[in-house]
């Protein structure tokens, strides 16, 4: 049988690679790591914001091809079911597709004024305004599903919502965005997890750095 592989860019600055790659390990999928060196041109500007379609990463699983980190959560939640990437009712589940389209699609002033670096650090980093609504709406997403479900995770357990919105977290840590109690505890939840604790390792060891994504006082 043909090994299962997934398809992932830098660890250090893709967030798309981060996501796909914890949607997997979620799953509890067996599976190899493709790596597509930053220096690729597609790679690079999908990393750079300039590609029209993100195309890291991409699941190949017996024989089936999928790309596009919401098409693969959707495939994984169909192969592995029990896994419990999307939460147990409906309304539930709905609401997860929802907050989890929103970041797909949205949020694209966080995305450019904050990429994706961690191995940076940069306190006192001067949030502009378009980013800071950006960040009061995810903060607000955190809060009322917290509230609503009772932690630990955005659904109780964790899933696809957790995976969609980790690289946000390193994001915050990167940048040192203040952010309340609720929100300081989810966040670190989420950097604790051993997934991530094996992605952080993995990125610090990269040697690649990329200029545009590097951040200048």
């Amino acid at each position: 049988m043909t090994r299962t592989t997934l398809s992932i860019s830098s660890k250090n600055y893709s967030s798309w690679s981060l996501r796909g790659w914890l949607l997997a390990k979620f799953a509890k999928l067996d599976f190899d790591e493709m790596l597509v060196s930053p220096d690729d041109a597609e790679a690079r500007q999908e990393l750079l914001l300039l590609s029209p379609s993100i195309l890291v990463p991409c699941l190949t699983h017996n024989g089936i091809k999928v790309w596009d980190t919401l098409a693969i959560a959707e495939y994984l939640n169909e192969v592995k079911p029990k896994a419990g990437l999307l939460p147990d009712t409906l309304a539930m589940r709905a609401h997860c597709r929802a907050i989890c389209g929103e970041m797909h699609s949205g949020f694209a002033n966080l995305r450019s004024a904050l990429p994706m670096n961690l191995k940076g650090h940069y306190p006192g980093y001067k949030v502009w305004v378009r980013a800071q609504a950006d960040i009061e709406r995810i903060l607000a997403i955190w809060h009322e599903c917290l509230t609503t479900y009772g932690g630990p995770y955005l659904f109780g357990k964790r899933g696809m919502a957790d995976a969609m919105y980790a690289p946000v977290v390193t994001r915050f840590m990167t940048y040192d965005v203040a952010l309340d109690g609720v929100c300081t505890a989810y966040a670190a939840r989420i950097m604790a997890m051993s997934e991530m604790q094996e992605w952080l390792a993995a990125a610090s060891r990269e040697h690649t750095d990329i200029d545009e994504l590097e951040m200048e006082f």
